[in-house]
């Protein structure tokens, strides 16, 4: 077995989780971590690195030949940015026994596009729109609004608005290339780290608190265990047709959970969700080489576990 950590940056804890989850497969297994960049973290921890050509549509022959040329079985895409150009190559990679271990194309378009996320009326989901008049359209309260403005695409904290009023609201939009409006809602913000069959079965999910977030990633997460919204993200993550590990992230406001968006890849903390019952590497591997999944046992924690991620050295 030898897998491919793409755009595999500097995510170290990430990459040793995936390496745990190959040795448990196969004790000869290695990781291989590909990233444009040479000057990263992971190639000082991975079995072999690779610096490859950037995941675009005119390097697909090049990377397709190079993963073969590698003996690479399968792939974990990590970044928003690449997991369209991996789907799009599942089919043809799947041909020559090399696994993708991501979704499929039509969920992870649906989840990356953040105007029709919201759009999709699924119970629970805040809606999304394009313009404020469309939301005060919709929305009929005589109190002023609040809003969140944010990108349409791409992944990131910096170009969010939060809680801004309808001038602030207009003037924040204006920086943003493609901005979309969602009503404010405060409350604890929590994620969601979950695993999906390729049926589109939930198999676990596990909730945590986001305590501490840098650039958009959780520095301090704990979890919460018998989280009582286990059963709206199970039906929402099923109706979105994903598989393989994801990310929801949400809003628990006066009891009720609401959905802010989805990522359909391992999130920057989902090592926590492992750390807690969510095996979602070592499942992905074993689902991809025909190993029945419901033999498989879940052993959620029934405890509060707290992830701190601080700088550590190492010395080679």
């Amino acid at each position: 077995m030898n897998v491919l950590l793409s755009s595999a940056s500097n995510k170290v804890p990430l990459l040793r989780a995936l390496q745990c989850a190959v040795k448990r497969i196969d004790n000869k297994g290695i990781v291989t971590a590909g990233d444009l960049s040479s000057q990263v973290l992971t190639r000082h921890f991975c079995d072999v690195f690779w610096q490859m050509p950037p995941t675009k549509q005119e390097n697909a022959d090049e990377i397709i030949a190079q993963l073969k040329r590698r003996s690479i079985t399968h792939v974990l895409p990590s970044r928003d940015g690449e997991l369209l150009f991996w789907a799009r190559l599942k089919n043809d990679l799947k041909s020559a026994n090399i696994h993708v271990l991501i979704s499929n194309e039509s969920a992870i378009e649906l989840c990356l596009d953040k105007l029709r996320f919201g759009q999709c009326s699924m119970p629970f989901i805040i809606p999304s729109f394009e313009s404020i008049e469309e939301v005060k359209t919709v929305v009929q309260d005589t109190q002023p609004l609040h809003y969140v403005v944010k990108e349409r695409f791409g992944a990131g904290s910096k170009a969010v608005g939060l809680n801004l009023n309808e001038n602030d609201a207009v003037q924040h939009a204006k920086g943003l290339s493609s901005p979309i409006f969602q009503l404010f809602k405060a409350g604890k913000e929590i994620s969601v780290d979950a695993w999906l069959t390729k049926d589109h079965l939930v198999k676990a999910a596990v909730c945590r608190v986001r305590d501490l977030v840098v650039n958009g990633e959780s520095q301090i997460t704990y979890t919460l265990p018998n989280c009582p919204f286990t059963a709206q993200v199970t039906q929402t993550l099923s109706n979105l047709a994903l598989s393989g590990p994801v990310v929801l992230q949400g809003i628990i406001n006066d009891g009720a959970l609401h959905i802010i968006e989805c990522n359909s890849r391992f999130g920057g903390a989902s090592t926590l969700g492992i750390k807690a019952g969510v095996d979602s590497l070592y499942w992905s591997l074993c689902e991809s080489i025909g190993v029945d999944i419901d033999s498989l046992p879940v052993d959620l924690a029934s405890h509060k576990i707290t992830q701190i991620r601080a700088a550590t050295d190492y010395y080679l």
